[in-house]
Formats: C-alpha cells, structure tokens, sequence
C-alpha cells in the first residue's frame, strides 16, 4: 500500500489561555484573570516573523470566555482582529475557540477559511466526571456548533478524545453522529482521533489511551464515516513510530497542524517533519503539505478568501 499522506504547515497562536471551564484533563488553561492576552502587537511579530518559514495555516486556539461575562466582546472582538491581521499577511486562519453563538460563527467566517470544534464525546456520562466544570461541553451544545457550521457553510474540523471514561460503544455513537451532520450538511472536512496523553497540568489520574488501539478504532471510523471525510491523528501521541504507520494503514490520511509547539498537549513536542517522511516512505507513503481548507470546500469562501487560498496554491504549484 502507498499515497499521499498530508499535513498543514502550521503555527498557533493562542489569544488566551483563561478558561472558564474546568476540565480535568486539560492541560492549556489557566484560570480566569490569571494571564494576560495576546495583544495585537504581539501577535503581528509573531506572524511577521513568520512570513518567511513556509507557515501556511494560522490556528487560533483560545480558552473560552463566558457567553454571558462583560469581557466576551472584546474577547470575541480580539480573535476577530487577529484572523483579520494574519489575512492581511498573506496567512490562512483557522479558529477554534470553544462553543460560539451563530452571530459569532458568521462573523469569523468572513476571516477565516476553515473552523473547528472537538465533540470529544457524545457520552452525557462525562458530564459527572471529567466534564463535571465544563459547562460548555454539554454534547448538545456542541453538535449545534457542526449544524451551525453546515448551515453557514463553514469548512469544519470535528473530532473525538479517546480514554476520558468513556466505552467503545461511546465511540461509534459519536462517528455515528457526525456522520450524520456530514449527510445532511456536507461540511466537515476531517474528523482527529486524539488519545488521552496525561501531561503535567491535569488532575485527571487515567493513564494514557494505548497507541496499540488506534488503529482499530481509525479502520472502524473509516467504516462509519463518509469517504468526504479525512481521518486525522496527531503523531507525536504514538510512542512508537510502528503505530504511525499501522494508523495510516487503517484508514487515516491526514497528520493535522504540525508547528513549533502542541499547545493542548504541551509535553508532548510535535514530531520532525524530516523524520515523520522518513518514517512514512519506508511504507511507500510521501508526506504532502495541505491548506487548512480542502479543495471541495473552496468555493464556500468569499472572493476575499478564495484570492488568499490561489496565493498559497500558486507558491505550492
């Protein structure tokens, strides 16, 4: 077996880490008012620094402000202002910023070529253990974030954390439902299977979800999901590069944003690119790089958008 495997030149940029959610697994969060935002200034050296290393997608991951906290506005107002000032630097946005009101999503849409969200679970069991501080991760919340994104046709990001409690049959309900969304919308580009990788932050005390199980858990997702949907892992959660290949091999095609840092598993430092193709032509697999928005979901953006994504199509061709 050989292909194409891809990924997305990536760097993130986090506006906060202040979460009101409680999740005790997280490693990203710090409480609220206990760290400063990144200011505009700061985020534009950043990205200028940035223009010259091959960085095609700017991810955008912030802890979630309170729907109803005085500061939501100018959080929002921030994340909008940095979308606008990576556009305007010849970079493609990619926000995933927890739970948003529908005015929220067809505002970022105009700055961003794709957006994301992890369901983790669908379970309502999680909500009395890991997810006991969470309010934002109610499942139905969340699956409206997907039929919001398919009825503003926003090009989307959706996935599942493996080894929060949750049972097997946990799993296929979940690819089960997205499977659905994809039916009825048409909008999710990928889908990530992340493990659980205990880091230095959490008080979750689980171990780690075992590498060995991924890639059945990827072969039965490839079963479940539509063909329009890529199949993602992050390969600097397998310990062992076998495991790497044995994902691919079951169904995955896709690598996700490989950058400087993991910001949601920091103790975990992204994987060389020159090794992971190393690693993948011993199988006969060639490592490609991606844009964050994939070619059939192109035309969903607006000519603004669609100008930004034929730059980065002419420097790749």
């Amino acid at each position: 077996m050989s292909g194409i495997v891809t990924y997305s030149p990536a760097y993130t940029l986090v506006p906060t880490y202040e979460c009101f959610n409680r999740c005790t697994y997280c490693n990203f969060r710090t409480e609220p008012g206990q760290s400063s935002w990144l200011k505009l200034s700061e985020a534009q050296r950043q990205l200028e620094r940035l223009q010259s290393e091959g960085v095609c997608e700017i991810l955008l991951l912030s802890g979630e402000v309170h729907p109803r906290s005085p500061k939501r506005k100018s959080w929002f107002q921030r994340i909008y202002d940095i979308c606008e000032l990576a556009l305007e630097l010849g970079f493609l946005p990619h926000t995933n910023a927890g739970p948003l009101s529908f005015a929220e999503m067809a505002q970022l849409k105009q700055v961003n070529v794709s957006m994301g969200l992890m369901l983790e679970q669908l379970t309502p069991k999680l909500l009395q253990t890991v997810h006991r501080q969470a309010p934002s991760k109610v499942p139905a919340v969340r699956l409206q974030q997907l039929e919001w994104a398919g009825e503003l046709q926003i090009p989307f990001t959706t996935g599942l954390l493996l080894g929060l409690g949750e049972t097997e049959a946990d799993w296929w309900e979940t690819l089960e439902v997205i499977a659905q969304i994809q039916q009825r919308w048409s909008n999710i580009q990928e889908v990530i299977l992340q493990p659980h990788s205990p880091g230095h932050q959490q008080s979750f005390s689980a171990s780690a979800f075992h590498p060995y199980q991924l890639p059945e858990v990827i072969a039965t997702a490839r079963e479940i999901l539509p063909s329009t949907i890529a199949i993602q892992f992050p390969p600097n959660l397998l310990s062992d590069p076998k495991f790497i290949l044995e994902c691919i091999a079951a169904g995955a095609t896709d690598l996700g944003g490989i950058g400087p840092k993991d910001e949601v598993n920091p103790d975990y430092p992204h994987t060389d690119l020159s090794f992971l193709a190393e690693i993948l032509a011993t199988a006969g697999w060639v490592l490609v790089p991606r844009l964050p928005v994939y070619p059939p979901y192109q035309s969903w953006l607006s000519p603004r958008l669609q100008a930004a994504v034929g730059q980065w199509q002419k420097v790749e061709g």
